[in-house]
């Protein structure tokens, strides 16, 4: 099934369910008013939805509307965690061989991952305010997995049980503030605003097998300013799988119902064309062109994001049908 929240004023909003086609949705009024109420309860609670989810796709609903992506706040409008790992190693390895230095042999068998913000998540389709163009904006298109209770020490294979929804990512940098924080020794924190999502998050069984192995073998499309930067495919380069990234916040306390576990920006393998490489993929992040850049020529020549600039990330499923509904937003100044 699918589900979203509408905005209504409130910090939570107020749930819908929408239809597989994402053309309409009905309030789950009666049933639970916020996300956060089903994943608290969700053997309970989801069986119900299911049923007002396939009435709604039969056209029976009685009270249905058209679905409004623009409506939307972020599927869970806050979390009780937002933990984003880095699972492609492929974008560590170019951050770092632009920067001429080694991966460490632990990166390949112990993920990384930082705790985000999650009180203040926005919506598909809301702006992204930042105070200076100077910080070095930035998008980052990802997957991410909403958990339901996963106890300590469960072995991955068991942790990706826990994975009661998928949603798609606008993991927004500010990409020169990183250095400064990251040479403190404590992580990201200025550098890392408000992470957006897609407007619906979706069950598992709604990617048939593209969900594989706790992974989705989909594509994300990334489109700067009205041109298609990135078509990288989400599954096969994946190292480290949801169930692996769940199971490493579980080693030393429980995953809580509403946690929500990023995949970091999904990155791909370049090729060799006629003695030359190319990423006929493209990128999924600036930050990534960039590095390309420096190692392919020795400099960056791609600029950060403007004001008035736009991203929309977006993925379809084999039937060319949006899966979460897109992410669109505008960079914009914050207000005097």
């Amino acid at each position: 099934m699918k589900l979203a929240t509408y905005k209504d004023g409130s910090r939570d909003g107020q749930l819908v369910v929408v239809s597989r086609d994402l053309s309409t949705a009905h309030y789950a009024t009666g049933i639970a008013s916020k996300m956060q109420q089903v994943l608290d309860d969700w053997n309970f609670i989801s069986p119900q939805l299911q049923d007002l989810y396939v009435t709604l796709n039969q056209g029976k609903s009685r009270h249905a509307f058209p679905f409004d992506p623009a409506q939307c706040m972020a599927p869970l409008p806050r979390a009780y965690q937002w933990a984003d790992g880095s699972a492609y190693i492929n974008h560590v390895e170019l951050v770092r061989a632009a920067r001429n230095s080694e991966v460490p042999e632990t990166f390949y068998t112990d993920p990384l991952m930082y705790q985000g913000g999650s009180d203040d998540f926005i919506g598909p389709r809301d702006d992204v305010v930042v105070p200076s163009e100077a910080f070095g904006i930035d998008f980052e298109a990802e997957i991410a997995v909403i958990t339901g209770d996963v106890p300590m020490g469960c072995a991955p294979e068991q942790a990706v049980d826990g994975v009661r929804l998928l949603m798609l990512v606008n993991d927004v940098s500010l990409r020169n503030l990183i250095p400064a924080e990251l040479a403190k020794g404590f992580g990201f924190f200025q550098s890392k605003p408000a992470t957006a999502f897609g407007p619906v998050a979706v069950t598992p069984d709604e990617l048939g097998d593209a969900w594989q192995g706790g992974r989705v073998h989909l594509p994300v499309q990334s489109v700067w300013n009205g041109k298609t930067v990135g078509m990288c495919d989400a599954g096969p380069e994946m190292t480290f799988h949801f169930g692996q990234l769940i199971a490493h916040i579980g080693k030393t306390r429980n995953v809580r119902a509403g946690s929500i576990v990023g995949s970091g920006t999904v990155s791909n393998k370049g090729i060799e064309v006629n003695g030359k490489k190319e990423w006929p993929k493209g990128y999924s992040c600036i930050a990534e062109k960039r590095c390309i850049e420096t190692i392919l020529d020795g400099k960056p020549v791609t600029p950060f994001m403007s004001y008035g600039d736009t991203i929309r990330i977006e993925v379809k499923g084999k039937d060319g049908q949006s899966i979460f509904g897109a992410i669109d937003q505008k960079i914009v100044e914050l207000a005097a």
